[in-house]
């Protein structure tokens, strides 16, 4: 009886169904329906502000206004389904590559995949640092074998649209005095975190390329040998160099010989 009871409430709360004769309606200074409209605006409040503090970017490119009203029809198709209200809001990306009244914003959908990205990053499990005394002691004649893992923060973004320059463009303390071509060229973004701040940068296509098959754990011989095919002036050791300055990779293992 208690299990029914509160699906019927849950309904009246998520759907804006009217609330059942079955959910107690013996209040003391207000009727049933009252009662259920305080519960449902308090439950799309929260979910409104998780919405604007997971995407404080998307939020300033559309306005307070239209963020609001695109957040109503976002939980409206997308309950919260999880009492983490940190997990909330990650199919904002595809709902924003269908919803009408902005597909005039052509980039706001990879704006908003790139913050879910930095959203996952800010709260992302810690890992070491890549030990690099100990990756010394491997042998030069082995380094091909290397599998390189990168940090539990670590996101790779590919763009139509300049996202990393529109998303630095928008953080706290920058000036509105700027200047974004969107049709300056695609865009590779590596969002990752460095203590409690998170970074985001951009690539070369190179660049990000040779990460992306470290990422899925393809030994450091293979991937330095498919991305210098299709850019001869890849330049490893200046990449790593770079990459482990901005803590990109966790630990590393050597591949598994026959």
């Amino acid at each position: 009886m208690l299990n029914a009871e509160l699906d019927y409430f849950a309904r009246a709360i998520v759907g804006g169904e009217e609330a059942s004769s079955r959910v107690d309606g013996t209040y003391a200074n207000y009727s049933a329906a009252i009662a259920i409209d305080i519960y449902r605006n308090n439950y799309r409040g929260n979910l409104h502000d998780a919405l604007a503090g997971a995407y404080p970017v998307v939020r300033q490119l559309v306005g307070d206004d239209f963020f609001r009203f695109m957040g109503r029809k976002f939980i409206a198709q997308y309950p919260s389904r999880n009492a983490n209200l940190h997990r909330y809001g990650a199919e904002l990306a595809d709902f924003v590559a269908a919803f009408e009244p902005a597909k005039e914003l052509l980039y706001l959908e990879d704006v908003a995949a790139l913050e879910w990205a930095c959203h996952q990053a800010y709260f992302a499990a810690d890992a070491d640092a890549l030990d690099i005394d100990e990756l010394a002691q491997i042998p030069a004649e082995r380094y091909a074998e290397l599998i390189l893992h990168l940090q539990p923060s670590c996101h790779l973004l590919h763009s139509r649209y300049p996202v990393a320059a529109i998303w630095h463009a928008h953080q706290p303390g920058v000036g509105d005095d700027f200047r974004i071509d969107l049709d300056s060229g695609a865009c590779d973004a590596l969002v990752c975190r460095r203590g409690d701040l998170v970074l985001v940068s951009e690539l070369a296509e190179a660049e990000a390329a040779w990460l992306h098959r470290i990422s899925v754990g393809i030994p450091l011989g293979d991937v330095t040998a498919a991305t210098l095919e299709s850019d001869p002036d890849f330049d490893l050791q200046a990449v790593l160099l770079k990459l482990v300055a901005q803590n990109i990779f966790a630990n590393f293992n050597l591949e598994k010989t026959p």
